[in-house]
């Protein structure tokens, strides 16, 4: 899933490759939908503040190119992490194109979610989701 489509390069980027991609165009940025129709991709309006109708688990690798810095604006950003954290499978990728601020923002809270994070080249951040129980597989009651 690209998060913030714009005209759906990612999605064109990969359109040689054995998936799919869901082109995500936020409410709140230009509307570019028709364009992605035009290249022949998939997409949807979304606003990133609610959640995405989606069943849990579903996406293997999310892409997001300088979202969130306009999210922190309107609604809060742990509850778009946790959205995050439902609708991608364990072992699943989240990959960011942001700020530095914005990284400062995500990093403690993808942690907390036992997510393994690295930021290169100051410009991306690359997240991991784990797969995590709670010690030793027992649940109190």
């Amino acid at each position: 899933m690209d998060m913030n489509a714009g005209y759906g390069g990612f999605a064109a980027a990969l359109i040689d490759m054995p998936i799919w991609v869901m082109n995500v165009v936020p409410n709140d940025m230009q509307d570019t939908l028709s364009i992605i129709y035009d290249r022949g991709l998939i997409g949807v309006y979304h606003d990133w503040c609610e959640s995405f109708n989606t069943y849990p688990r579903t996406f293997d690798l999310l892409h997001s190119s300088f979202l969130f810095k306009n999210l922190t604006q309107r609604c809060d950003i742990v509850e778009v992490v946790a959205e995050i954290d439902r609708i991608l499978r364990p072992g699943g990728y989240l990959l960011v194109q942001d700020t530095g601020d914005t990284f400062e923002k995500l990093r403690p809270i993808l942690l907390s979610l036992y997510w393994r994070v690295s930021i290169h080249q100051e410009q991306f951040l690359v997240g991991v989701k784990g797969f995590w129980r709670p010690e030793g597989g027992n649940v109190d009651r």
